[in-house]
């Protein structure tokens, strides 16, 4: 462990867990949101799109680094956050796959997952606490890729699902590399890293699945049901809300209607302040920040 990692441990730690514990739970959401589809899939493309919400992972808090780790350090810091998701992979699937397991081919996996993130978001060139356009293409365009290893191309609600999914974990991981606690309690959210697919790299489907009959974890990291966002371009300010696909499927439809009316009254709040605060004179040397 380098000096660097051992500074960090902590938040390495919390984050490795926040990224599993989120890939697993949004490897779910997505077989909710496309039960026919998740009836035929297999567990090596449920194994790939758990990999898949990894890759984007490692690029937004690749980002997000960038903005709240020293410049010196922020090598060493990455290289330290892929080594605990690795270890903590290591850790869940040891125990299923048995003899089986082997450690190093795991580590491969999730240094090739690493590569494979840099070459696909790297060349999407935005700040990522902004709201922007090409920060809007590169989620748009992971959706799509999820949804074709899915088997479900052009399903537009699993895209946006997925979108969601992992645009939500930013405030988490943000909360971390700001050295504050991601549960209330000052604890960590969660105690064991949620489990993935019971599927490894090469192996075949007679694998053992990964949760233990009668074993109960707490899920980590969050899900964000409702977002809004306001954006300047030029002389126009826009604000923008929308509702997680699934939550907007549990309201009913009176429900649906109040909360329209309501998040319509906040946008009109949140816009009007926004555009204040971004004409005024305070704000007229600084960089607009694009989001509220």
């Amino acid at each position: 462990m380098t000096a660097v990692e051992s500074r960090y441990q902590d938040r390495l730690r919390q984050l490795a867990d926040l990224m599993l514990a989120v890939a697993g739970e949004s490897v779910t959401v997505m077989k909710q949101t496309a039960p026919e589809q998740a009836l035929s899939l297999k567990r090596q493309s449920e194994w790939n799109l758990y990999l898949e919400f990894l890759k984007i992972m490692f690029n937004l808090a690749d980002r997000l680094v960038a903005l709240h780790i020293p410049l010196k350090d922020q090598m060493d810091f990455m290289n330290g956050l892929e080594d605990a998701v690795t270890a903590r992979l290591k850790d869940v699937l040891a125990p299923a796959f048995g003899s089986q397991f082997d450690p190093m081919e795991l580590t491969v996996t999730i240094g090739t997952t690493v590569a494979e993130s840099r070459r696909t978001y790297e060349p999407y060139a935005f700040l990522i606490t902004e709201e922007s356009t090409t920060k809007s293409d590169m989620f748009r365009d992971f959706g799509e890729r999820i949804a074709r290893i899915f088997g479900a191309v052009g399903h537009a609600r699993l895209s946006s699902a997925a979108a969601l999914c992992a645009g939500a974990v930013v405030p988490a991981m943000e909360a971390i590399l700001r050295g504050h606690s991601p549960s209330p309690s000052g604890e960590q959210t969660s105690t064991e890293a949620d489990a993935p697919p019971a599927q490894h790299p090469d192996q075949t489907d007679q694998s053992p699945r990964l949760n233990q009959a009668g074993q109960q974890r707490p899920t980590g990291g969050t899900i964000k049901l409702i977002s809004m966002a306001a954006s300047i371009s030029g002389d126009m300010i826009e604000t923008r809300w929308g509702l997680h696909p699934r939550f907007r499927e549990d309201l009913t439809p009176d429900e649906l209607r109040q909360l329209t009316s309501l998040l319509n009254r906040v946008a009109k709040i949140i816009g009007e302040r926004y555009a204040a605060m971004a004409c005024s004179e305070q704000w007229a040397s600084t960089e607009r920040a694009g989001h509220a």
